[in-house]
């Protein structure tokens, strides 16, 4: 193909635009101490942003119980709530279980444990934070509006984090040697 404009035909993109394939000469020249001490700084700084929407919905789950309105809930609303409001729970203990284990760990020789554990951690505890906000959502579109949307809504929720979360993220391993589909990408 030509890469002459007026020929009218599409050539190769120029090496500036082009999408490299990933980890396509990307190399990083670090020991493995330097490589754990980022990987816990990265998943640190992971978990410092589900944390903070984590904290808050629980603290709106906490205080839901309180408010005059609460004593109409029905049974499947209460089972809702309590659902949501464990997994919030639970999401809020693995998501800070990382700083507890580096408190308690902090230079004991562990680093490769501590980054492999607390990765274990933090993705258990963005998998209760998925149910706590699909629950929250549930259960306030339930009494807003109908159970049927309810959930309806609830599993379009289920559908995308499926999709986002974990499809997505699995292609892209499968793919990641394919420089056909980074080149197909390149040209869309």
């Amino acid at each position: 193909m030509s890469s002459d404009p007026a020929a009218g035909q599409r050539g190769p993109a120029p090496e500036h635009r082009r999408a490299p394939a990933p980890d396509a000469g990307y190399v990083r020249r670090e020991t493995q101490a330097q490589r754990l001490d980022r990987n816990f700084a990265e998943m640190l700084q992971e978990v410092r942003v589900a944390q903070a929407g984590v904290q808050i919905l629980f603290g709106f789950l906490l205080s839901l119980a309180f408010q005059a309105r609460f004593s109409s809930l029905d049974t499947f609303q209460l089972d809702v709530y309590l659902v949501t409001l464990i997994a919030a729970a639970l999401a809020v203990t693995f998501l800070t279980g990382p700083v507890a284990a580096h408190r308690l760990l902090f230079r004991r020789g562990l680093k490769g444990f501590l980054v492999h554990y607390t990765a274990s951690l933090t993705a258990i505890g963005i998998g209760f934070l998925a149910v706590s906000v699909v629950g929250g959502v549930v259960l306030v579109v339930d009494v807003l509006l109908s159970r049927p949307v309810a959930i309806s809504i609830g599993s379009a929720l289920v559908a995308i984090g499926i999709v986002v979360w974990l499809v997505i993220p699995a292609t892209m391993l499968r793919h990641r040697r394919d420089p056909q589909l980074f080149e197909e990408l390149d040209q869309s």
